[in-house]
């Protein structure tokens, strides 16, 4: 949006202003909600364009439901990546069994979504430019509740005084960092590190997933069809969380070669291709786990409330219902009373799905030879999952039909 978001039309009553921090997936899904709903609506990302490209993500369960409701389920459905199989090897690179994705992933063929990053949070923004004001290249700097709102400058210079401000800037949110303190007071660190960029795709793989394990350590290439790029994953178990060291560059590179060096299979290739990558990324898995999501007139939402690490493959998900339901549970009422509802409705269903990772998702990864040789012999057992079977936890939470501010 290329305007300030002045009101259009004539209102009894002054429409709210709110900012949100992060243009990623949860902070373009609740600015298109506050619009509908009538808050005037300001969204500032630190980054200077949308992110494009980028891993695929899944959309299941109750989060489908919220993209039909915006009108972008046709365009993701288009968008829709299409993986037929997911084979799993062993530390020769012998196959140990090969099966339909959505047996392992618990999702339900035909219905739920895999897209690429980028095609959603451009869908996402493409549903509010013409009504949100956007600012790129620029942050929060100070945030101060005192007064009678919250008053707000930015690192791009400038100040302004909002109604409301909502952290959406992921798990390592400086909005959460500057309400509630250190992001090690919520981070609940699973015990591995992972690492995923771009490299050629010279291994002929189409619309699949290959993954080599050993003890402690996975391989992966994922090609989302028939493309010339694939991505590659690298995971390997690590006791202690990553440090503020792990985050320079070649350090990171450093870490990775070390922890893969006697690897077989194509990790070699992979490690080659990592060194030269400009899009590596490397990462704890983790979770956000908070008591609370709000404070003052600021509430937190997606990542940056409750992230709940890929090994769930729900991140995405609860970022789409997380933005909807707080979005409706402010419909009138105060930030107070609508935080507390925001909570109240939407904590249990973040649970259930956090918990997946006791589910059989760090299960992928086993860390000893006797874990792994059981996780083989359960993929040589594993039928196709019937169809329409998901995870409970993917469809928990049925959407209330918020009625939106005409």
């Amino acid at each position: 949006m290329t305007s300030t978001g002045q009101p259009t039309t004539t209102r009894t009553t002054r429409r709210r202003t709110v900012l949100i921090s992060g243009a990623g997936i949860a902070g373009p899904a609740l600015a298109y909600w506050l619009n509908r709903r009538g808050h005037e609506v300001t969204v500032v990302e630190k980054a200077g364009t949308l992110r494009s490209g980028g891993y695929p993500v899944d959309v299941r369960g109750t989060a489908l439901e919220v993209v039909r409701r915006m009108g972008i389920l046709p365009r993701l459905r288009d968008a829709h990546i299409d993986l037929r199989r997911l084979t799993f090897l062993g530390a020769d690179g012998g196959e140990v069994a090969s099966v339909e994705p959505h047996t392992v992933t618990g999702g339900v063929a035909g219905r739920d979504l895999e897209v690429r990053r980028g095609d959603l949070t451009d869908a996402l923004h493409a549903a509010v430019r013409d009504d949100v004001e956007f600012l790129f290249d620029d942050s929060i700097d100070t945030l101060d509740q005192s007064g009678h709102g919250a008053d707000v400058t930015f690192r791009g210079g400038g100040s302004r005084t909002y109604d409301m401000v909502f952290g959406a800037d992921g798990t390592h949110s400086s909005t959460r960092e500057t309400l509630f303190g250190p992001e090690e007071r919520f981070h609940r660190y699973l015990g591995y590190r992972f690492a995923v960029f771009t490299m050629r795709n010279t291994f002929g793989l189409s619309h699949e997933t290959v993954l080599w394990n050993t003890p402690g350590r996975a391989a992966a290439l994922y090609a989302v069809g028939d493309t010339d790029e694939v991505h590659a994953f690298l995971t390997f178990a690590r006791t202690e969380p990553p440090s503020g060291a792990s985050r320079d560059p070649r350090a990171q590179r450093d870490l990775l070669t070390a922890a893969f060096a006697d690897a077989g299979w194509e990790v070699p290739g992979m490690l080659a291709a990592m060194r030269g990558a400009d899009d590596l990324f490397l990462d704890g898995v983790g979770q956000i786990r908070m008591p609370r999501w709000s404070s003052g007139r600021t509430a937190l939402v997606g990542d940056a409330a409750y992230a709940p690490s890929f090994l769930t493959g729900q991140g995405t998900s609860l970022a789409l219902v997380g933005a909807y339901m707080l979005a409706g549970s402010l419909a009138g009422r105060d930030h107070t009373a609508g935080f507390a509802a925001y909570e109240d409705s939407t904590r249990e269903f973040v649970t259930l799905n956090q918990h997946l990772v006791a589910e059989g998702g760090a299960t992928l990864f086993p860390t000893t030879a006797e874990a792994l040789e059981q996780r083989n012999s359960r993929l040589r057992g594993l039928v196709t999952m019937p169809s329409g079977q998901g995870r409970p936890a993917h469809s928990a939470l049925a959407l209330p039909d918020f009625t939106p501010r005409q």
